[in-house]
């Protein structure tokens, strides 16, 4: 199992392909760089690909100490300056898209091109955050179990959820989510949730971007998409239908499709 020391952090991540360029996969909260295994399949025989799990997360190091969104910013950035030391096309999903606008604005350099899934570049709105802190409170304290139900809700389409030939991929997730450590989750989710806005520094960003986002998305539905596509110069938006907050995992052809005309 390969991993790094990125910023002071144990990550673990894969390789795959051997393409002139690379693409760096980057997931969201509650998932793995698995996550992304149909856009792996159908793009590594043309590109070198890096994916990765954040701390907290798969095989990475269990952080239990406080940290912030910035810290995760820079371990995307080490882990790229270390495995390729030149810019990227940078494909993130929900957190893994915190990650990747605020690498286009701080770290330039390494982005050559961005694909931001079920994301968005402000901060999150008060409603939201107290929600959010009620389940962090349980989670830090019981685990996810106590409230997997309103979550999965969030993370996962009901077409998905209820799809009977989909029924062992949605009871490995949730088996994969039960084994997260919920102290690990608890700071994580603390450092996401308390994420600064970065809409009103994306103007000068000229980096090729493409929005996705999932027709049913909860947690950062179309209307947060279609504000980050706006306030990117050099942005386009794609919806995904019949998809929540995780639509490479719930629609993967529809979602590799879209990232292949990108990049194409």
């Amino acid at each position: 199992m390969p991993t790094l020391q990125a910023n002071g952090v144990q990550l673990h991540y894969k390789e795959y392909g051997a393409g002139d360029e690379t693409i760096v996969f980057s997931h969201g909260y509650l998932m793995s760089l698995e996550m992304f295994a149909a856009q792996i399949e159908a793009l590594k025989d043309r590109y070198r690909i890096i994916a990765f799990d954040h701390r907290c997360h798969g095989g990475s190091e269990v952080v239990k100490t406080e940290f912030g969104i910035y810290d995760l910013v820079a371990d995307a950035a080490a882990l790229i300056d270390q495995l390729v030391g030149g810019p990227v096309h940078f494909i993130g999903m929900s957190t893994g898209g915190y990650v990747g606008v605020r690498l286009m604005v701080k770290r330039p350099d390494l982005i050559k091109s961005a694909v931001l899934i079920d994301t968005g570049g402000g901060g999150e709105d008060p409603a939201g955050l107290r929600q959010y802190n009620l389940m962090l409170a349980v989670v830090r304290w019981l685990g996810v179990r106590p409230v997997f139900g309103r979550a999965v809700q969030m993370l996962m389409g009901e077409p998905f959820r209820t799809d009977p030939t989909r029924k062992d991929e949605y009871e490995m997730w949730k088996r994969y989510i039960f084994g997260l450590d919920n102290i690990g989750l608890f700071r994580f989710g603390k450092a996401i949730f308390y994420r600064d806005s970065v809409l009103d520094q994306l103007e000068d960003v000229q980096i090729p971007a493409l929005v996705i986002v999932g027709e049913e998305d909860i947690p950062t539905p179309v209307a947060t998409a279609e504000a980050l596509a706006a306030a990117l110069p050099n942005a386009t938006l794609t919806t995904i239908p019949n998809a929540g907050h995780t639509s490479p995992v719930e629609a993967p052809a529809l979602v590799t499709a879209a990232i292949v005309r990108f990049l194409g």
